[in-house]
């Protein structure tokens, strides 16, 4: 795809499809640093797409020094207004972005689907970004997620990894499995140290968010859906990779 893109159109809500669901906000991101943490590294957090900061609100109790890249300046303003003015930003592509220092943690969660060249982006973290012994966490919605599938079988999208139009709309290039998400990894340099998944999901986004204003599920079923997805991560709303720094002298 050619042509300049407009970041700020593409995070705002479309008919039909939310840009980021309450399920998103109240449900993934919590289990998303549940399964991150054991693999923390202390020192610097870079997080790469960090929109309107609700994701890293999450992170700061873990991390003194955090610093966000984002394309949307909407964006920014919005999530300087929720976050602890210690947090730094950097308003652009990553692409243009220019870093002085490394960083012990690098984070993107629901990023990668999104770039017009991700293994470019996953190389400059691997050869400017990361510190020694630092790791990075890659998240992406999942293309064999239950929810998905079933929507293949009902005649909703043709495929799992299709992109639906109202993905298109929010700047989505591509619907990922863990193995083209390692393939992509590994071919910026990365070593994947972890792959897993986050939260069994059979539904779609809507439909939990309508859940969600019921007592119909408990914590200790949601608890269920996330201890579930570990023993089936290809069955999970997103996978993720642990990677660490590769080298840099590859073919």
């Amino acid at each position: 795809m050619t042509g300049p893109r407009d970041f700020d159109r593409e995070t705002k809500d479309v008919e039909g499809h939310r840009y980021a669901y309450d399920f998103d906000l109240e449900v993934m991101h919590k289990y998303m640093v549940r399964a991150f943490e054991p693999f923390f590294r202390t020192g610097r957090l870079l997080e790469l797409g960090s929109f309107r900061g609700d994701f890293t609100r999450r992170l700061t109790p873990f991390f003194a020094d955090v610093t966000c890249v984002e394309a949307s300046g909407e964006a920014i303003d919005a999530a300087r207004k929720r976050l602890n003015p210690s947090v730094s930003f950097v308003h652009a592509t990553f692409a243009e972005a220019a870093l002085s220092v490394r960083y012990d943690t690098v984070i993107l969660t629901h990023v990668l689907e999104h770039l017009d060249d991700p293994v470019g982006v996953l190389r400059r973290v691997n050869d400017e970004w990361l510190s020694d012994g630092g790791r990075l966490f890659i998240a992406c919605p999942n293309a064999n997620a239950p929810s998905r599938q079933i929507a293949v079988k009902m005649g909703l999208i043709p495929h799992n990894t299709a992109v639906t139009e109202a993905e298109r709309q929010h700047g989505h290039r591509r619907t990922y499995t863990l193995d083209t998400l390692e393939r992509e990894a590994a071919a910026a340099g990365l070593r994947v140290l972890h792959r897993s998944g986050v939260f069994f999901k059979a539904l779609a986004n809507f439909q939990w968010d309508a859940l969600l204003k019921t007592d119909i599920v408990s914590p200790a079923y949601f608890d269920g859906c996330y201890e579930l997805g570990q023993v089936y991560p290809d069955l999970c709303a997103s996978i993720f990779l642990v990677c660490e720094k590769g080298p840099r002298d590859r073919a």
